[in-house]
């Protein structure tokens, strides 16, 4: 693996584990794809530090059984804007 796909793996790891952010937000701050974002945190950075790949792996469970929460709030304010 090349050195920068780790640096870079290791980055978004650290930004997500400090933010609590979620692979959209990730990737937004790193510019790259969603699909960049995945695979660096739940293929490659087990292989560079299974630590923070368990760590990191916990925040994004949490986020995911949290999504249809932020689903929900943000159709509400959605609709609401519309109205107003």
């Amino acid at each position: 693996m090349k050195d920068y796909i780790e640096e870079r793996a290791l980055e978004i790891a650290k930004y997500i584990l400090r933010e609590g952010a979620t692979v959209r937000q990730a990737a937004g701050i790193f510019g790259v794809s969603k699909s960049t974002v995945h695979k660096d945190v739940t293929e490659r950075l087990p292989k560079i530090n299974p630590l923070i790949a368990a760590m990191v792996k916990q925040v994004l469970e949490t986020n995911k059984a949290e999504r249809h929460i932020r689903g929900g709030k943000a159709t509400k304010l959605k609709y609401k804007s519309v109205k107003a």
